[in-house]
């Protein structure tokens, strides 16, 4: 990653466009998922991390996905000069672009995205947040088709799969990465 474009300058940019307390700690979720995993398949954790924080970047500003999310987010980074396959990795978390995941970044944004979203709203309604957290606790939200019911369940095992990872290790990967962020995950009421 060129020296230029460092975690600093990224949440810089994420504070500038992204206001919503909630979608930023989103973005923060999936940035740890990130980081968690790319040792896994040999790639630059600051490279993955910043991936994940910046996923989202225009979202707030333009939540439209016929002409808007990720659409400016990608012109943005392009114009900022971030990695090119960091700017793919992001087109390509979003299905709808047509854009395949190719390399194990672009799987990995995919399958830790919404993931990240759902372990976050189980943490929220549970008293011990992250702490203690398992797969099956998980799981059985999902069952739950009210809760987050925005959520697609068919995509979050689609993600897994695409990884080749089996869902409950990629779950208990996803909590274990965004619990040790618990503090600025969840922040004291």
């Amino acid at each position: 990653m060129p020296e230029q474009v460092s975690r600093e300058d990224a949440w810089t940019l994420l504070c500038e466009w992204t206001q919503s307390e909630p979608l930023r700690r989103h973005m923060l979720a999936v940035e740890a998922a990130m980081r968690a995993y790319a040792p896994r398949f040999d790639g630059d954790p600051e490279l993955w991390g910043v991936t994940g924080l910046l996923h989202d970047l225009d979202y707030e500003r333009y939540p439209n996905l016929d002409d808007g999310h990720p659409r400016y987010a990608l012109r943005e980074l392009e114009a900022r000069g971030y990695p090119p396959e960091l700017v793919r990795a992001v087109a390509s978390h979003a299905d709808f672009l047509g854009v395949p995941r190719e390399t194990p970044m672009e799987k990995t944004l995919y399958a830790v995205d919404e993931l990240s979203g759902f372990v976050l709203a189980v943490a929220y309604v549970r008293p011990e947040g992250l702490v203690g957290m398992t797969p099956k606790s998980v799981k059985k939200k999902l069952r739950q088709p009210s809760f987050a019911a925005a959520v697609n369940r068919e995509e979050l095992q689609h993600g897994a799969d695409e990884l080749g990872i089996d869902f409950d290790e990629h779950l208990a990967n996803v909590i274990a990465a965004l619990a040790e962020r618990r503090e600025v995950l969840l922040p004291a009421a």
